[in-house]
């Protein structure tokens, strides 16, 4: 596919959101989702010879995002950082409907390892079918739906243990 400026523009127009969606919704980082989702683009132009067709670019944003956001998580393991548009206001009000139930959720999901995270907000964030995940990660599909299903399992089992708790 042979891609100019335009057409490179366009594709990021196009897929900027998702890119930024993958990352953000890995990493709970905004200024580390974009910085991720800038490394993504620059290594789609380094690879704009390979690309043979918009989905085809879809696809490559997807895997390039999934792994750089895994990547830059292990990073992270090692240097925490938090961002200054992650740190509220004194008395600022909240935006999200239950600040503890959207806080209690995401530690449950960070819990998760590194993959079976990933896998999970690419089904259930970015909405992605188990093929398409599948192809992103380039593991077997086999493999993504069993890693969902433990995955989902274990959320389940320590949602119930939280609640059982708070209820008694």
């Amino acid at each position: 596919m042979k891609v100019d400026n335009a057409a490179f523009a366009g594709l990021v127009r196009k897929n900027q959101g998702m890119v930024y969606s993958i990352a953000w919704n890995y990493l709970r980082n905004h200024a580390v989702a974009e910085e991720v989702a800038q490394e993504v683009f620059l290594e789609l132009h380094r690879s704009l010879d390979r690309i043979e067709s918009e989905e085809h670019a879809t696809r490559f944003l997807r895997k390039v995002a999934a792994h750089r956001s895994v990547d830059e998580g292990r990073r992270a393991k090692h240097r925490p950082r938090v961002g200054i548009d992650e740190i509220r206001e004194p008395g600022a009000v909240s935006k999200q409907k239950d600040p503890m139930l959207q806080e209690a959720l995401t530690r449950l999901l960070a819990s998760l390892p590194d993959r079976s995270r990933m896998m999970v907000i690419l089904r259930y964030q970015e909405e992605m079918e188990p093929g398409e995940i599948a192809a992103a990660l380039d593991v077997p599909l086999g493999t993504v739906k069993s890693s969902l299903h433990r995955a989902l399992a274990v959320l389940r089992k320590r949602i119930e243990r939280t609640w059982k708790g708070v209820l008694q």
